[in-house]
């Protein structure tokens, strides 16, 4: 764990770290995410490619947003913000994006996996941050859930039945 930066936050150092830690973690989930949904954006082939071309660019858009966020709680926390790309592929738990898959339908179902894999992470990183007393960081993952949310649900929209 590397030493925080002197903060006037409130909150004890070892609860600190561990919420630096965690937000860290979850920066290099999305950042791993926003790769995986860019993949999808530029490869997706099929009769519905535009519609997914935009519903897949618009998540990356909320992707960075919340990596951005994250980011920025750690430094506020008095930590070191983010994690490099190769800890990021390593850590985040996504499955490696499967290059030669194009066909709409498979393409949009395996973003779906990949949402609802980051939104699991996110709900319980929510109590987590509760738990340690962290309101406010609480409230940024509740915040990132509630997009990832409803960014699930415009994709399992697409899902047929």
């Amino acid at each position: 764990m590397t030493k925080l930066y002197q903060t006037s936050v409130n909150l004890a150092e070892n609860v600190r770290e561990e919420l630096v830690f965690l937000l860290n973690r979850r920066v290099g989930l999305f950042t791993d995410l926003y790769v995986q949904t860019k993949l999808a954006h530029w490869n997706v082939r099929g009769p519905h490619f535009i519609a997914y071309h935009e519903l897949f660019d618009s998540i990356a858009d909320h992707t960075l947003e919340a990596q951005d966020s994250m980011a920025e709680r750690a430094a506020t926390l008095g930590g070191q913000a983010g994690i490099t790309i190769q800890a990021a592929a390593e850590q985040s738990g996504l499955s490696p994006w499967p290059l030669d898959t194009r066909q709409d339908t498979a393409v949009i179902r395996l973003l779906g996996e990949r949402l609802h894999h980051a939104a699991d992470q996110i709900r319980a990183d929510i109590d987590t941050a509760a738990n340690l007393g962290d309101a406010d960081t609480a409230d940024l993952f509740t915040e990132v859930s509630r997009q990832l949310d409803k960014d699930l649900w415009l994709v399992e929209a697409h899902y047929a039945e």
